[in-house]
C-alpha cells in the first residue's frame, strides 16, 4: 500500500521490450538499495523490482499496464514519480493508494497563480467521474491530491509550489496524459450499495 506522498523523481535510463512486455531501468539516489521483489510505485503504478544495482532499479511492465497507464509512453530520460510502500509502522500521510491505475486523464488547463502555485484542470473518463467529490481524494501520477472543484468533464486540483518542485506535476503541460487512481473507499461504497439493490 502507498500513500501518494512521492519520495523523489527518478529518470528512465533504459526501455527494452522483453517476453513479459517491457523492461524499464530507472535511476534515483538510493533506489538500488531496494530488495529484489519489493514494490515501487512509478507514476502511481505499483511495480516489482526485478533487478537492482547501484542507484538503479529494473521493473517489468506488462501490456495491460502500458495500455491503462502512461508508462507505455515513457522513453529514455523521461522523469517519473517514485514512492516506496508504506511500512506497517509508518506514518500515514496522503490517503490510501493501491498503485492500481484506473485510467488516463488529460490535462486541459494549467493556470499559474501569483504565489507560484498552479490550478490544474484534468478531463477524466466518464466512467471514473462518479468517484470524484469536491474535497475528496484523487491520485495523479502517484501524487495524493485533494479535488478542489468538479468540472463538467473532470476536476481541478490546486498544486502548491512544493508539490510542483518535488514531483513531475511541475513538468506537466496542457495536453499531457496522467495516470488516475480514484479513491478506493468510493469504489467500495459503490460496490456495497449495489449488493443491497
Amino acid at each position: 500500500m502507498f500513500t501518494g506522498i512521492v519520495e523523489q523523481i527518478g529518470t528512465v535510463e533504459e526501455v527494452t521490450d522483453n517476453a513479459v512486455g517491457r523492461r524499464m531501468v530507472l535511476s534515483a539516489p538510493g533506489i538500488g538499495d531496494l530488495p529484489v521483489g519489493s514494490s515501487v510505485a512509478v507514476n502511481g503504478v505499483c511495480l516489482t523490482a526485478v533487478e537492482t544495482a547501484d542507484d538503479t532499479v529494473a521493473v517489468d511492465v506488462v501490456p495491460e499496464t502500458m495500455q491503462r497507464s502512461n508508462l507505455g509512453s515513457l522513453v529514455r530520460e523521461s522523469q517519473v514519480n517514485l514512492e516506496l510502500p508504506m511500512p506497517a509502522s509508518g506514518r500515514f500521510d496522503g490517503h490510501i493508494v493501491q498503485g492500481h491505475v484506473d485510467g488516463l486523464g488529460t490535462i486541459v488547463a494549467v493556470d499559474r497563480n501569483d504565489d507560484g502555485g498552479v490550478v490544474m484542470t484534468v478531463d477524466t473518463p466518464e466512467s471514473l467521474r462518479r468517484y470524484l467529490v469536491e474535497k475528496g481524494s484523487v491520485t495523479i501520477d502517484g501524487v495524493s491530491l485533494t479535488v478542489a472543484s468538479l468540472t463538467e468533464a473532470g476536476f481541478r486540483v490546486a498544486l502548491i509550489p512544493h508539490t510542483l518542485d518535488i514531483t513531475t506535476l511541475g513538468l506537466r503541460n496542457r495536453g499531457d496524459t496522467v495516470n488516475l487512481e480514484m479513491d478506493v473507499l468510493a469504489k467500495y461504497v459503490e460496490r456495497l450499495l449495489k449488493v443491497d439493490e
